[in-house]
């Protein structure tokens, strides 16, 4: 029985995590964390998140539970990762981690780690949006400079990050098949007299609303004609299963770190 631990567990993704792994044959929900200002700390995981009780409570110290969890699903904010990331470390625990937003600094510290455990990252965990990233892989490959590039996300009004994890995912994908610098090219929103748009431009644009549980697409804009390529997704239980299947991957791997590309060859 694989030993799972939840970082972030009264989050919106952390609960259906939770309900997830209660299911799973193989999985022991064994270990669960928030900060210290939460108001879920000392209850029982179970009963915060609906599902009855499991005999885990939502704990603020990682490292008092560092022997109970053989790896840990993180979906916070990029502080609180790097924060469990040294203490998994030094403990040799392994990680999947769902959080976005880090800079290119603390994406080398992860790097860097990842030398010591395993860890398994992506912006996105859902099947559907890897093969979304795949898909737009190709198109622009075959269309090179012959259109124009926008990314267009939407989510829900409590996410604190823009452009989502994914949008800029998307924007790498096409930078690298344009031999672009997407720190260069890159374009987040427009307003006032910017000018015409430039041939090296790939252009963001957000939307937060409500319970958008995420929507992207990426628009090939060509003259008399786009191709649009669409995700929606609908629940966010999708995203949990592949939090999931990357544990499960995971656990099987030696110290390096890993991607929704490299499980799904893999497999």
């Amino acid at each position: 029985m694989l030993r799972v631990a939840i970082s972030g567990v009264s989050g919106r993704m952390g609960n259906v995590l939770v309900q997830a792994i209660s299911v799973a044959d193989d999985l022991e929900l064994s270990a669960a964390f928030e900060n210290k200002t939460n108001p879920a700390i000392g209850q029982d995981v179970g009963e915060v998140v609906g599902v009855g009780g499991l005999g885990v409570t939502i704990s603020d110290s990682p490292q008092q539970s560092i022997e109970d969890f053989d790896v840990v699903i993180d979906f916070s904010v990029p502080d609180a990762t790097l924060a469990l990331l040294e203490i998994c470390r030094k403990n040799s625990k392994a990680m999947v981690i769902g959080t976005t937003g880090f800079s290119s600094s603390q994406l080398d510290m992860l790097g860097e780690c990842s030398r010591e455990i395993p860890i398994f990252i992506s912006p996105n965990m859902s099947l559907g949006v890897n093969i979304l990233f795949k898909l737009v892989s190709e198109a622009s490959a075959a269309f090179g400079e012959e259109v124009d590039y926008e990314v267009l996300e939407a989510h829900h009004s409590r996410k604190i990050d823009a452009p989502s994890g994914t949008a800029a995912r998307l924007g790498e994908i096409i930078a690298q098949n344009l031999s672009r610098n997407i720190e260069d090219s890159g374009v987040y929103g427009r307003k006032g007299n910017v000018g015409e748009r430039s041939e090296k431009e790939i252009g963001f644009s957000s939307i937060r609303g409500g319970d958008i549980v995420g929507d992207h697409t990426v628009f090939f804009i060509g003259e008399g004609e786009r191709i649009e390529i669409t995700h929606r997704a609908q629940s966010r239980m999708n995203f949990a299963q592949g939090a999931i299947r990357a544990t499960r991957f995971l656990s099987r791997q030696k110290n390096g770190l890993y991607d929704m590309e490299q499980l799904l060859e893999m497999s």
